[in-house]
This record gives C-alpha cells, structure tokens and sequence, in this order.
C-alpha cells in the first residue's frame, strides 16, 4: 500500500526527534570521556534529562490533551521523595548495594506513585475546564509541598517508621525524611546514561500514545469536546488517559532528579517550578515533542551561560524569552526556518519512502493504520 502523506509526516517527525535526542547524547558522552566537557555543563546534564522528561510529559497535557494544569512539580516532589526513601530503604534494610538496580526500582517506584496520586487527583478534577482545572492543580501542588513539609520517615531495627506533623520517632532511627529539612543523606546515584534512557522510553511513550487510537479521541476532546462525546468518546476517560500517563512520568523524572543530590526540599518543588515547565512547554511549542526537548534543554542551560552578567543575568533570561516568543510566532521567521530545513525533510521523506527497514522500524509509532488513513483522506 502506498504510504500516505500524514503517515508519512509523522515518521520523519518521529525520525528527526530520536536521531537529535541520540546524537546529542553520543556527542556529550565523547566529550564527557575526552575531558573537554566543562563542570558547570557536566553537572547540568541529569537535570537537563529530568527538565526534558517534564516538559515532554506536561505537553501531553496542555498540548495534546488540551487542559492547563499548574501543579506539574507536585508529581515531580512525589516521585522525588519515593525515590530518596525506597534507596535508602534497600541499602539500610536489605543491604542492596548495586547503585544500578537501585536507580532503577527507585525510578519505577517513583513513577507508580505520582501515578497512583496522578489517578487520585484526576478523578475530580478532569470534571472541571478551564481556569478550574489550572487552580485546582495548582493547589494539588501546594498541598504536596505543604505535606512532605511535615513528614518524617527513618529506618531502624530492621523496619520502616513514619509520622506526620510530630516529630517523634524511635532513638537510633535513621532519618531518609526529615520534615521541612527534606529527603536527608541521599547518596546520589542518578546517571546521565539513566537520564538518556528516561527520555527515550518518555519519548516512546508519548508518541505512541499521541499516534495512537487513544491519541486520536484525545486530541478530537481537545478540538471539540461537544463532537467527540456526540460521537461516543468518553471524555474522561481519555483525559485521565493522558493526565496519569503524564504524572508518572514526572515521578520517573522526579526520582531521577532527586537521586542525583544528597539532599531534597521541598522548596525545590514550588509553584515557580512548575511555571518553569510551562514556559518550557509554551516556548517549544503546544503539541511539539520535538519543541519541548529543544526548549528544555536551551533552557536549563542558558541562565549558566548568562551567569557572567552577574546580577543581570536574570534580566537578560526573561529580555531572551521574550525575544524568542516573538520570533517563534513570526511567519517570516517560520517560512526562513522552514526553506532552511527543506533539505533534511526531503532527505527522510526519500528514507522514509524507499528504505522498508526504516519505514517498518517506525511503523509501529504510527499507531494507525495505512487503510483507515487513506479513507479519511
């Protein structure tokens, strides 16, 4: 069968995405084994990960799903803390001193309970639109702050202890949270392979999901929730769909991130962090993986670079995002950028049309078949 022109699209969409993503990360790790990479850079490149991971995850939210919610960073502290307890928990309890095996159950862990507490908040709140559902997740993400602000877990005597607003646990207790001082004696485990791996498998994820039977129905309750109910889809089935798929990712992103310091508070996790996302998702674009990596990552590094301008430096971040709102949403600049990349699309367009192994290997991120897709056409 012939392969259409939307299936087509989306393969050397998907193509670009993971050939940029892989290439930066080969580029920095042959830096990082010549010792050319710098410390300032080499420290940022887990956060980056994690940034990246957010971004993508909040996307799939705001920009597939079609609803703002402000309380990204709530998950993120979820995943944080599990993480930092369940690492400690196994090499205090259960002596288990393989970092690797560690890091991965940590970030598992993390992500299964933003997702349990992903699925606890979204049951009522995705019956609200709009400004609602933005206030109500902004205060979730309060509520979480505010909670692991008096919360204090320790191990001892071979058993876990635990309390809320008092502070009276066991003598000889190991604290691994301790109250507003946050996750306590982390021993930082976090890789940047670990990071690569996460945005790959976030990257799968969501682009699956989005190209998929499931994305369809929640992109159609995005552009008219009316229409697609009218047609049978279940609304919120779709948007918790995209809203739990989202919060466990930024548990995983969250693990990640809190594994890779020997300390975490909660005021790492404000509001503000979650407005950060926001910006990143709005500057890479709604609805634009691809957008959203490029962003995160320009991002998180660029007020490091601007650090020379000292007390200016902040200025300058915020002068810089302006400028890049404006340009991004020009059309002059658009149609320069597009004739710019002309030559690479015409290059995987040819990949993607000729090369079966290619067209095979990514078919499976369509998610759609060729036949339904020609009879909408």
């Amino acid at each position: 069968m012939k392969m259409t022109r939307a299936k087509r699209s989306k393969i050397i969409y998907n193509i670009v995405t993971f050939a940029l993503v892989i290439g930066a990360f080969f580029i920095l790790q042959s830096m990082i084994d010549a010792k050319t990479i710098s410390r300032s850079l080499k420290g940022q490149l887990v956060p980056i990960c994690c940034w990246i991971v957010m971004a993508v995850s909040l996307n799939l939210v705001i920009g597939i799903s079609g609803e703002l919610s402000l309380g990204h960073a709530g998950f993120m502290s979820v995943g944080a803390y599990t993480g930092a307890v369940i690492s400690g928990v196994l090499v205090n309890l259960y002596g288990v001193q393989d970092t690797t095996l560690r890091l991965v159950i940590a970030i598992a862990a993390g992500g299964v309970m933003a997702g349990i507490v992903g699925a606890l908040i979204g049951i009522p709140v995705l019956r609200l639109r709009g400004d609602y559902l933005a206030i109500v997740t902004l205060a979730f993400g309060e509520i979480i702050r505010n909670l692991v602000n008096v919360l204090y877990i320790g191990t001892g005597d071979g058993r876990v202890y635990s309390s809320i607003l008092n502070k009276k646990l066991p003598e000889g207790v190991t604290m691994l949270v301790d109250g507003a001082k946050g996750a306590v004696k982390i021993k930082p485990i976090s890789t940047f392979m670990a990071g690569f791996i996460l945005i790959l498998i976030t990257l799968v994820v969501v682009l699956n999901l989005v190209n998929s039977r499931a994305g369809r129905a929640i992109k159609a309750t995005r552009d008219n929730r009316i229409a697609a109910e009218s047609m049978g889809v279940n609304v919120t089935k779709y948007k918790m769909m995209a809203f739990v798929t989202a919060a466990v990712l930024a548990g995983m992103a969250g693990a990640l991130y809190g594994l890779n310091s020997s300390t975490v508070v909660p005021t790492q996790f404000t509001f503000n962090q979650s407005i950060n996302v926001l910006v990143f998702v709005v500057l890479g674009g709604l609805g634009n993986i691809l957008g959203s990596v490029i962003s995160a990552t320009a991002l998180t590094v660029l007020p490091e670079v601007l650090r020379a301008f000292a007390d200016y430096r902040m200025l300058v971040y915020a002068v810089v995002l302006i400028l890049v709102m404006i340009f991004t949403n020009n059309p002059t600049i658009r149609a320069i950028t597009s004739r710019l990349f002309a030559p690479l699309k015409s290059f995987f367009r040819r990949a993607a049309k000729y090369a079966p192994a290619v067209g095979g290997a990514v078919k499976e991120l369509g998610g759609e078949e060729e036949g339904e897709e020609q009879k909408h056409e």
